[in-house]
């Protein structure tokens, strides 16, 4: 038996509240983004990263835009320190990116940090100590005053060794457990350091006030982050960042909001990767803010790729359902929702659309490598008409009369349901090929020849082979298909008038030269039949068009 009397709310509101952050509706430019996947992201796997595998993931996240990146905790991991000290070695930091490297504020490791770091280009020295009240009381058993000292300590020892190290540095405090710190008090520790620390416009520091772990509603987050910018000394020149976990589900609730409420900077990883339930997803926050017409100066349009290296190196598995990557993300089952999309993919190109706005896709997926026929329209026994044609439209370059689609849909939905699985757009194709493309049985026109009469007579003269027997037949008709069809009719006894006729050019679809023509019979007893035929002639294609619905024929007539 569950008994939630024994939780309350462990945060700490603060004394007060500006809001001002409410009066906004969306992020109106990019944050600077700090990857730490390769520490934090890194920390938090069943079997962590080797070397090779780190340095393929950091070329990742180069190409991805991140130009500032965690790559590890080098005192605390000899791969770790491997690591840094490879991409040091080996020149391969980009002059426009700072690496970054965490540290505890204890005498030891921070001097070790510095060994490890020497010789990078650019650094930011991140150091921390934890501040909330269940760390005070319950690890270190120290009070407010004592736990301010540690942090002010680590900030003078960081700013000794950094005039003793030849190096470019920049430095960042977080207050760990923030969330569950009171606000005047972590804005106390924060400001003593950054007391010590002195920084100025030219040379800002960062000041991280970390969700490590998610106690609140997103808006509450936000207010502490509020009150905290207006309170932080040396304001112009800190750099407020935000560093979320996802233990409550709304790592991206509590990121945006900051970001209104005056953060600067995410701490983030890829796919929300990190301890217990992750860090907050970079690729969700940049997306939604791309989503929004706002440039987030990081580059997806490979999620396929990066999905790919991702699973490899980490062992773990991007999820189907994942925000903007996830292979089902973009996908519609549903018959009406495909037949919307449809429709609006067709709008945007007859009106020749830059701004996008599709029914039940919030971005284009080719931005993100994605593909209309084999990631957004998917076909199962829940699928509907409109999306079935979509799919052969977008794939093959067949234009289907509306009622002939609707007759393809239920051929498509009763193979998907009979076989219990999806239908890629070659099988559904396959289908409409042999369901109504070029049919010659059981009835087959062997050889046909026309006279031209006066006016727009024509006669036609057909060799007709019908299960295994000849007919020799002739009919005229206002033109060849008109000529042909009276023939037919006349020989066999068929009671049908045309119903639908259409034909098309499948040039732009790579096909050279040949057409396709679709025709439907409405028979006697009110059914319809239809056929579809291929020919590099438009007057033969609509020949054998007309065979194939004569072969659909409902058996009963």
């Amino acid at each position: 038996m569950m008994d939630a009397s024994k939780y309350a709310p462990g945060y700490y509101p603060p004394k007060e509240n500006e809001y001002r952050w409410v009066k906004k509706d969306h992020i109106e430019k990019a944050p600077a983004w700090c990857s730490v996947d390769l520490r934090d992201g890194n920390q938090a796997l069943i079997v962590p990263m080797s070397l090779e595998e780190k340095l393929e993931f950091y070329q990742m996240l180069l190409e991805i835009g991140f130009k500032e990146i965690e790559v590890g905790f080098p005192a605390a991991s000899q791969t770790e320190y491997e690591f840094l000290r490879t991409i040091i070695e080996r020149n391969m930091i980009p002059e426009d990116v700072t690496v970054q490297v965490l540290t505890q504020c204890r005498d030891h490791i921070i001097r070790k940090t510095f060994e490890a770091v020497k010789g990078a280009p650019r650094a930011v020295i991140h150091f921390y100590n934890s501040t909330s009240v269940a760390q005070r009381e319950q690890v270190f058993q120290k009070s407010r005053e004592e736990i301010k000292q540690i942090a002010v300590e680590g900030a003078k020892l960081v700013k000794k060794l950094s005039e003793e190290y030849e190096g470019n540095f920049l430095f960042e405090y977080s207050p760990e457990s923030f969330t569950g710190t009171e606000p005047d008090y972590a804005l106390e520790v924060c400001n003593a350091v950054l007391d010590v620390m002195q920084p100025t416009v030219d040379r800002p520091m960062i000041i991280n006030l970390p969700v490590t772990v998610e106690m609140s509603l997103p808006h509450v987050y936000a207010n502490q982050i509020e009150y905290c910018s207006d309170r932080l000394k040396y304001r112009d020149a800190v750099i407020l960042s935000t560093h979320p976990h996802n233990d409550r589900g709304t790592g991206v609730a509590d990121t945006e909001l900051a970001l209104l409420a005056g953060a600067q900077r995410v701490e983030c990883c890829l796919f929300g990767n990190g301890e217990r339930t992750g860090n907050v997803d970079a690729i969700t926050l940049a997306m939604n803010m791309y989503s929004h017409g706002v440039d987030p100066k990081l580059d997806f349009s490979n999620m396929p790729h990066i999905c790919e290296v991702y699973e490899r190196v980490t062992r773990m598995k991007v999820n189907d359902r994942q925000p903007y990557a996830g292979s089902l993300v973009f996908a519609a089952f549903s018959g009406s929702h495909q037949d919307a999309i449809a429709k609006g993919m067709h709008y945007r190109k007859e009106h020749h659309q830059h701004q996008w706005n599709c029914p039940y896709l919030p971005i284009d997926p080719t931005d993100v490598g994605r593909t209309y026929d084999a990631d957004v329209i998917r076909v199962n026994s829940q699928s509907g008409k409109g999306g079935i044609g979509y799919i052969l439209e977008e794939s093959h370059g067949f234009h289907l009369p509306p009622k002939m689609r609707e007759d393809f849909g239920y051929v498509v939905k009763d193979i998907s349901d009979k076989n219990h699985k999806e239908l890629k757009p070659e099988e559904i194709y396959q289908a409409f090929n042999e369901t109504y493309c070029n049919k010659m049985m059981p009835l087959h026109i062997v050889e046909a020849h026309y006279i031209q009469q006066k006016g727009n007579n024509i006669t036609a003269m057909l060799s007709i082979e019908k299960d295994g027997q000849m007919h020799e037949c002739s009919a005229k008709g206002n033109g060849r298909l008109d000529a042909v069809s009276n023939a037919i009719k006349l020989e066999m006894g068929y009671s049908y008038a045309l119903e639908t006729y259409t034909e098309h050019s499948l040039e732009d679809m790579g096909s050279g030269s040949q057409a396709v023509s679709y025709i439907g019979l409405k028979w006697k007893n009110g059914s319809t039949s239809w056929g579809a035929g291929l020919d590099t002639d438009i007057i033969r294609s609509g020949i054998k068009a007309l065979v194939s619905a004569i072969n659909n024929k409902p058996q009963e007539d």
